[in-house]
């Protein structure tokens, strides 16, 4: 559990880095969740700071996915500075997407000061550019975009140049990856533990060895895509992948996180709630950032 007690929730409704429309309801459905209470109850003073201003789809005009990209970097600086200014004010801020491109601005804005570790809990591996994404959804890409390949206006949110090393990265619960992203990724440092390894060696000696891999890092974020659940459990995401954590799993992937006293930010992101079964996805979301922040059992 972190020292220290005051948590900050920025909602980030943004949905222009993907193309299935309702991710934008995501940051309401986490907090219609509970998710204030939650974290109150579990011993957090909770400052709500509100919903970073995100353009409405529809009053940009007809664009393809990487036209996006001005209001998309816009929107990244606005969490960039919104991050900073959390740390900088004793608070631990959790991110609520939106789609995950909102992570090219809370991990960039997390790594100002020092560098972080980032979890990345994700079906999928993120790490696209638009000469390899099938779609140009730029919710694919902020991985690649944080380690400094892709589009530059979007590498240079915040400080100049990228926000994290290969090393500072680890993947838990990938299984979906694209065909040139697949071969990126061989070719790059980037720790993966996807469903084989948690299958083969159980969650919690894939933890232990993802926050070896860490250990160089005195903070992390943890960035938590909700596909990384098999759909059974979190229905509500746009990109379902068959094969994903488990209720337990996903529990206990928090609950080391949380006792190694490192975890300092948190995504909550691509949550769709017309895609949702009575808002399951956002009450699990909300269960396990309660689990990622120190409530316990017993």
């Amino acid at each position: 559990m972190l020292n220290n007690k005051k948590i900050r929730v920025i909602g980030v409704p943004l949905d222009l880095g993907q193309s299935r429309r309702g991710v934008d309801m995501g940051p309401a459905a986490i907090r219609y969740a509970g998710l204030e209470e939650y974290l109150v109850r579990t011993g957090y003073e909770v400052d709500d700071s509100g919903n970073i201003p995100v353009p409405i789809r529809e009053h940009l005009g007809n664009k393809s996915a990487l036209e996006f990209a001005p209001e998309i970097t816009h929107v990244n600086q606005l969490v960039y500075n919104a991050a900073i200014k959390a740390t900088d004010e004793g608070f631990c801020p959790i991110f609520l997407g939106g789609d995950h491109s909102i992570a090219i601005g809370s991990v960039g804005g997390m790594s100002c000061r020092e560098p972080v570790g980032v979890v990345w809990i994700d079906a999928h591996g993120d790490y696209n550019i638009p000469e390899t994404s099938p779609n140009g959804n730029i919710h694919g890409m902020p991985v690649a975009v944080l380690t400094g390949i892709g589009m530059p206006s979007l590498i240079n949110t915040g400080k100049i140049g990228p926000k994290l090393k290969n090393s500072d990265i680890v993947f838990i619960g990938t299984r979906d990856l694209d065909y040139d992203e697949k071969t990126m990724l061989k070719k790059s440092s980037i720790k993966i533990f996807s469903m084989k390894e948690i299958d083969e060696n159980g969650i919690a000696s894939t933890v232990s060895s993802a926050l070896k891999s860490l250990s160089h890092l005195r903070k992390l974020h943890v960035s938590l895509d909700m596909d990384a659940l098999d759909p059974i459990y979190a229905p509500g995401v746009g990109t379902p992948a068959s094969g994903g954590l488990t209720y337990r799993e996903a529990h206990t992937l928090m609950e080391i996180l949380s006792e190694s006293g490192k975890v300092h930010s948190m995504d909550i992101v691509e949550i769709n709630p017309v895609l949702d079964h009575r808002n399951q996805t956002a009450q699990l979301a909300v269960e396990l950032a309660g689990s990622l922040f120190g409530k316990k059992i017993l």
